[in-house]
């Protein structure tokens, strides 16, 4: 079997699971029937070896529902950093879990609303094993987490710790979004008790290596989100009528929904490209996802925008799903990055930022 057939099975397999199971009730069926939480987990840490493309296929899915399951904190951002730390025992002690999905993993490193390594106050404290206090803000599914992979400043610089959830000086408070289909919370540590994960200082590396993987993943998922938008929209216009005939026959109503088929499918070719780089390991990863960050990112605020407004009255209601398409849309647009920050990183990556200035681009 080709390659893209098998793709195409699982993305034919998660829509029907997601289609039979909603919300957060699909996370189990997910892990256990298709193994997603382990398809970019190698087969030595008990997952199936797969990469960014299977991820990719699964995120688009994911984005198209709106599925709160926790994939993008757990089975992206911690195992992708867990992987680029290089520690094997770690590896070997936390990925088997997670790609079984009987553990939730969260990555916890923004603070004051950045996620700059330069920025962190998060401290280690050496004696008696390493001690870390600090405040972590935005943690992707942090509520439903069992451990947490938190990037905190040691001696060295920069360093990767994990944090048992339930230790003591761990405190998890879920946050209120605009966004409720993408949960996330505040951890406040006040000397709990971590472990090393990889060498000291080398949390910088890591950090930018599990975003630049982040970022890709999340490209897909706006693009879901932003096509299945488009979808509902194209339905909705073709069945309302006013003055005698579809709505969807304006002129002025098709030109809008043309240009949102382009932003959309040039988007997704832009969200390949970067997961193909990603599943090649190309050095090409963070110059292909700074561009799928901001492409995708704007193409599903456009096109959740185009949708409230061509629903008319009932885009604003709670009754429709149009202002869920927005909110995530918003909220996504603003996680890892905002399409202004990704296009910094990329002239920088382009040499169209003079020296000094690219220092401050130089992180999602």
């Amino acid at each position: 079997m080709r390659p893209g057939d098998e793709q195409a099975e699982l993305r034919a397999a998660v829509r029907s699971l997601l289609a039979r199971h909603e919300g957060a009730a699909a996370w189990r069926p997910l892990v256990e029937q298709i193994g997603a939480a382990g398809l970019a987990v190698p087969e030595e840490y008990g997952g199936a070896g797969r990469g960014a493309l299977e991820t990719h296929v699964v995120m688009e899915e994911l984005g198209r529902v709106l599925s709160p399951v926790p994939y993008l904190g757990s089975a992206v951002l911690t195992v992708r950093a867990l992987l680029a730390s290089g520690d094997r025992a770690a590896c070997a002690d936390l990925l088997p879990a997670l790609a079984a999905g009987t553990s939730v993993g969260a990555l916890a490193w923004a603070e004051d609303g950045s996620g700059d390594p330069a920025r962190i106050r998060t401290e280690a404290e050496s004696g008696g094993g390493p001690r870390l206090t600090g405040v972590k803000e935005h943690v992707l599914g942090g509520q439903d987490a069992d451990v947490l992979l938190v990037v905190a400043r040691s001696a060295a610089g920069p360093s990767l710790f994990a944090v048992p959830v339930d230790g003591p000086g761990v405190t998890v408070e879920p946050l209120e979004t605009m966004d409720a289909t993408r949960p996330q919370a505040r951890v406040r540590l006040a000397g709990a008790r971590a472990r090393p994960v990889g060498a000291g200082g080398d949390g910088g590396r890591v950090l930018a290596r599990a975003l630049d993987e982040a970022v890709v993943a999340l490209a897909a998922e706006q693009v879901g989100g932003a096509a299945r938008a488009l979808e509902r929209t194209v339905e909705h216009v073709g069945n309302r009528v006013q003055f005698g005939r579809p709505i969807g026959s304006f002129q002025a109503v098709k030109h809008r929904l043309a240009d949102g088929y382009v932003m959309v499918e040039s988007a997704r070719s832009l969200a390949l490209a970067a997961a193909t780089a990603s599943a090649e390991d190309s050095p090409r990863l963070p110059l292909l996802a700074a561009a799928a960050g901001s492409a995708c990112a704007e193409a599903f605020s456009a096109v959740a925008g185009e949708m409230i407004q061509l629903h008319g009255g009932i885009g604003f209601t709670w009754e429709h799903d149009a202002h869920r398409y927005f909110k995530r849309a918003h909220g996504s647009g603003l996680l890892l990055g905002t399409p202004s920050r990704h296009r910094g990183r990329l002239a920088a990556a382009l040499d169209l930022v003079p020296g000094p200035s690219r220092a401050a681009v130089a992180r999602p």
